[in-house]
């Protein structure tokens, strides 16, 4: 079995069906990034994918398919990435071991690359689509 660089929540899955469904026939799924931005540094990115990219690594969940981009892969490695619906807002939420801190109103957030000999000494990384 290969590795995963991030798992879903069944929730995560089912939301990525609902915008995929919406969106038309040539939307095949999600792609995950991180970019420069907002009061603590980056930002994660969710944008629907019409053609994917084959250098970006794949996860699937109950027909969910979410890409990652290449260069997010060692800001994501362990990532658990969920959604939720609150009283006040709704979205895809990301529990990551590898953020260091959030801004205030959680719209960005602060990220070291994973550590690689870190996951290397643990036997590599239990993390797989749940």
């Amino acid at each position: 079995m290969g590795f995963a660089v991030m798992s879903l929540t069944e929730a995560a899955a089912v939301r990525v069906n609902e915008i995929v469904e919406n969106a038309g026939d040539d939307a095949k799924g999600i792609r995950v990034s991180v970019k420069k931005g907002g009061c603590a540094g980056m930002e994660y990115a969710v944008d629907l994918v019409t053609e994917p990219n084959p250098k970006d690594d794949l996860i699937e969940l109950g027909g969910a398919r979410v890409w990652i981009a290449p260069e997010a892969v060692l800001y994501l490695l362990g990532t658990r990435m969920d959604f939720e619906v609150t009283k006040l807002r709704s979205g895809f939420t990301f529990i990551n071991p590898n953020q260091t801190s959030a801004c205030g109103c959680g719209e960005s957030v602060e990220l070291k690359p994973a550590d690689l000999a870190a996951l290397a000494a643990a036997g590599g990384a239990t993390v797989r689509a749940v």
